[in-house]
């Protein structure tokens, strides 16, 4: 099951004199993935080499490093650890030493596969968006049955009578929840897709 981060996480590593430093986050859309690296970019160092994946769309840039050692490794180390909506950079400052073209590849996807191996996975579920009504009583049960099976509340309205919500739900907890939400309400509750 594909993952994503929780939240930002970095690696550090120098090999052979020059210092490599690795940020990786999650991402919603390509606008969030370009501004992390911008905000995360050094350009007082020798390269800032990232890749990024958001479900079928990609991209990934060698920023000057020889074509396919940087930007390819670390798209390769997000696929590899099944990871999707992460945005992986790889800074590096020169030492003086040349790595080799296997050197380099080795050097950005090893800190990229380091880095997301050290980080908080976050699995992405499937989910279906669903409506109910409830009363200000039944509210904090429901709510506590959503969350036992990993759903969110997308959104609320509190009206004269109770509450509208959105919900987002996986497609096999459907039947789970509506049993739960009829036992809370005695049948009165449904949901709707």
């Amino acid at each position: 099951m594909p993952s994503t981060l929780v939240g930002p996480c970095e690696y550090r590593e120098e090999i052979r004199k020059s210092r490599f430093i690795t940020f990786a986050a999650p991402i919603n859309t390509p606008a969030q993935a370009q501004a992390f690296i911008e905000q995360h970019s050094d350009l007082n160092a020798t390269h800032n080499c990232w890749a990024w994946k958001l479900g079928a769309q990609y991209r990934s840039t060698d920023d000057g490093e020889p074509g396919g050692t940087a930007g390819r490794p670390i798209l390769a180390a997000i696929e590899a650890q099944d990871f999707d909506q992460v945005v992986v950079l790889v800074i590096r400052w020169y030492g003086g030493i040349q790595l080799g073209t296997g050197g380099l590849a080795r050097a950005y996807g090893g800190g990229a596969n380091k880095c997301l191996q050290q980080a908080e996975r976050l699995p992405l579920i499937n989910r279906v968006s669903l409506s109910l009504e409830c009363s200000f009583s039944e509210l904090t049960l429901i709510k506590l049955r959503l969350a036992e099976l990993n759903g969110l509340v997308q959104h609320e309205t509190f009206t004269a009578n109770g509450v509208e919500m959105s919900i987002a739900l996986g497609p096999e907890q459907i039947e789970t929840f509506q049993r739960h939400v009829s036992d809370i309400s005695r049948g009165r509750i449904i949901l709707q897709r």
